[in-house]
């Protein structure tokens, strides 16, 4: 169990030495942030006084809100009003020994303020700004409201998820926004490396709509060489079948998956069907794909009649690919995610012990640590600020003049 009260958890990771700004809200920044956060780095959530809105997104605890005990992880949080020439001064001298700054203001609020990246570069040219919207800092749009519900429209994964027969759907958690901020982690430790480079920062463009769009795979070049556009499928895959949830005898359910041609093949003869495998159209996935009808009907007739772990240990044997429906409670169970510490439990001076996702990856020499969970709002601005050479007069001038 990882404690704030452990000394070994501080200062530690690959990205140990490097000061990140959070002064991002909701998701897509903020969780980038996290991320560097959880190798080391020393990240400053700068938040309003009013706090970062996902405080009071989602599910709470006694008013405590749950969402960001996850998203505000190994980070200090101070309040500062950036609209205050009080707190923009305040926030030029954090910068000025910062390696990265996230934002996600619209684009020129920060220029209006001062706070811009020419400025805050000219006086530490090595920072790297990551700029976070929904549109990008260019173009039509760039003035529009973005969320993370609009990239998921607009880069085409609504329009190919749900039933044939149904509308256009949507996911039910953050999806572009997670995407995104995978993507702006990875953006900041490009920009990291080039400075090792050129000794200079420089700022980075990312707009929401865009990382989802990559991960979407070939619809963009299928529409532009053969002119199609990808359907509804439901669960089916239009590149393989059987591709598709299936329920067991019990009322618990599965996902199959068959991408391999190899497992194809041991799914069907599990199910008693190899004959299918005889068939011309069974050599590949896109040409299976226009049978899915005849395949769901002979996997869903099999698992159908069976008990969901009696489905599960089938498939293992078979070595087919399976996996069982899981719901939150399912996944803090499962010996998998136990033998790959996928969650971790930490001490929280709110909630107590408190078990939430653990790094997301593992590296064998310099591992992260999710040190602390996210603090109350402006636990840190006393301590942070006197870091920075900010005496008790003047942080009571700030808080007097509600720059903080």
């Amino acid at each position: 169990m990882t404690s704030p009260d452990d000394p070994t958890a501080h200062g530690t990771g690959a990205l140990a030495g490097l000061k990140v700004l959070d002064v991002a809200t909701l998701f897509a920044g903020p969780l980038a942030a996290t991320l560097l956060g959880d190798h080391g780095a020393e990240v400053i959530k700068i938040e309003h006084p009013r706090g970062d809105p996902s405080r009071t997104h989602g599910a709470a605890k006694d008013g405590v809100g749950l969402w960001w005990k996850m998203l505000g992880r190994n980070k200090r949080s101070i309040t500062l009003v950036l609209s205050t020439k009080e707190g923009q001064e305040i926030f030029r001298e954090l910068a000025a020994d910062a390696d990265v700054v996230i934002e996600n203001f619209r684009p020129g609020t920060l220029e209006r303020w001062g706070i811009g990246p020419e400025v805050l570069q000219e006086r530490n040219p090595g920072l790297v700004v990551a700029r976070v919207t929904g549109f990008g800092q260019t173009g039509p749009y760039a003035n529009r409201p973005g969320f993370g519900t609009l990239a998921e429209a607009m880069s085409g994964f609504a329009a190919i998820t749900g039933e044939p027969d149904g509308p256009p759907t949507l996911p039910p958690f953050g999806l572009a926004d997670g995407v995104t901020a995978l993507t702006t982690a990875f953006a900041i430790m490009t920009a990291l490396r080039a400075r090792e480079t050129t000794g200079r920062g420089q700022v980075v463009d990312m707009a929401i709509i865009e990382p989802l769009l990559t991960v979407l795979g070939p619809q963009l070049i299928a529409y532009d060489q053969l002119g199609e556009l990808q359907p509804r499928h439901g669960n089916r895959s239009s590149n393989n079948a059987p591709r598709n949830t299936y329920e067991c005898a019990d009322g618990r359910w599965v996902a199959v998956s068959t991408s391999a041609q190899s497992i194809a093949e041991r799914v069907m003869r599990l199910v008693g069907r190899p004959d299918y495998i005889d068939e011309p159209w069974f050599a590949a996935g896109w040409s299976r794909a226009q049978h899915a009808d005849e395949l769901d009907a002979a996997v869903g007739a099999w698992i159908a009649e069976r008990d969901r772990d009696e489905v599960v240990d089938a498939f293992e044997k078979a070595e087919a690919a399976v996996a069982p429906i899981y719901t939150a409670a399912d996944v803090l169970a499962d010996p998998q995610y136990a033998a790959l510490e996928s969650v971790v439990t930490v001490d929280d001076d709110e909630l107590g012990p408190v078990r939430m996702q653990n790094v997301p990856f593992r590296l064998s020499e310099t591992p992260g640590r999710v040190r602390t969970s996210g603090p109350p709002l402006g636990a840190h601005t006393a301590e942070v600020l006197a870091e920075h050479g900010v005496d008790d007069d003047r942080l009571a001038s700030l808080r007097a003049s509600g720059a903080v």
